[in-house]
């Protein structure tokens, strides 16, 4: 329970201390600017979700992200459309790789997505020509900055994201195969479950969303830069991990990693108003200090609650029968 709620409960905590410390931290600017960013770390938790609840993961994120935004720029004169359209292509295929290699050739899914990763950029350098390139759509820019009944185009499709995957995990059988395949994959094997599928799939739906972030980053930044997007795939899994979804499969929860990601955002934002009133000055290269450190003590927490249950399990298990005489 505690896994679970914590991060929420830790979230709003430091919401309520934010809004009382800082005189502009509840400023339409700051709020519009802090949820639409975070979306896009919000985007691949969602999907890193689903790939690690079966128990695999996914390393090529980042990547992903870096392609998806330099195709997105050199489609972005043809419009919106098009460039949003072929980015989602590049995840789609992408997945779909990563998918078949882990599933089909059972290579394990650190090594196909550490390839994938390395490839992929190389991919962003070679279309770009190692060089930042800038859109030239009118329209494109607007799936950041744009509005829909007044709120963030990004923070829609976001929450579209969110409901289109609860629905998926919690009200269809894949998502309770892919649940059950991270809790023991040749259990499920054996009980005929089509296990090949769901790994394809949830790598699928990795790649798509990353791709998506890849698009939000190209119109909010307006450039398609190759070398964006280093280490986002640690963001998403950090996300994930915070948010209570076990790293061996078998457990996750969306909402959580949605937490995850905006609660690791949130400790930046308040660091960058704490810099302001002058008590602290750390660098934007403490960044990944600060989100590492975290990560690793919800990780030793996640650890030790999940060591406590198990104890707690066997101590309250009834003793075995003795055999009859």
């Amino acid at each position: 329970m505690l896994s679970q709620q914590g991060p929420l409960l830790i979230f709003v905590l430091l919401f309520l201390f934010a809004s009382f410390r800082y005189t502009y931290f509840l400023s339409t600017y700051n709020m519009i600017s802090f949820f639409s960013y975070n979306t896009i770390f919000g985007l691949l938790a969602l999907g890193e979700t689903f790939v690690i609840m079966t128990g695999n993961i996914d390393i090529s994120v980042g990547s992903v992200a870096a392609l998806s935004a330099v195709v997105a720029t050199r489609f972005s004169g043809a419009g919106l459309v098009p460039a949003l359209g072929m980015a989602l292509l590049v995840g789609l295929l992408i997945g779909l790789l990563n998918g078949w290699a882990v599933a089909r050739l059972r290579i394990p899914p650190f090594i196909v997505t550490l390839a994938t990763l390395i490839g992929v950029r190389g991919m962003a350098l070679i279309i770009s020509g190692a060089a930042t390139l800038s859109t030239s759509g009118n329209d494109f820019p607007a799936i950041y900055s744009g509005t829909l009944l007044g709120i963030p185009v990004p923070i829609l499709l976001l929450v579209v994201a969110f409901v289109l995957g609860s629905i998926l995990l919690h009200y269809t059988r894949f998502g309770r195969h892919a649940l059950a395949i991270g809790g023991n994959e040749e259990a499920a094997r054996l009980m005929g479950l089509p296990v090949v599928r769901i790994k394809l799939l949830v790598y699928v739906i990795s790649g798509i969303l990353a791709s998506l972030a890849g698009v939000l980053l190209a119109a909010q930044t307006y450039t398609g830069n190759p070398n964006e997007a280093v280490g986002w795939e640690l963001n998403a899994i950090a996300a994930v991990i915070v948010g209570g979804t076990l790293l061996t499969g078998g457990k996750g929860t969306l909402f959580g990693s949605l937490v995850g990601a905006l609660l690791l955002g949130l400790i930046l934002n308040v660091l960058n108003f704490e810099n302001g009133y002058g008590l602290i000055s750390l660098s934007s290269y403490w960044e990944t200090v600060i989100r590492g450190a975290f990560l690793l003590v919800v990780v030793l927490l996640q650890t030790r609650l999940a060591g406590q249950k198990k104890l707690r399990a066997m101590v309250l298990s009834p003793a075995p029968k003795a055999p009859p005489v």
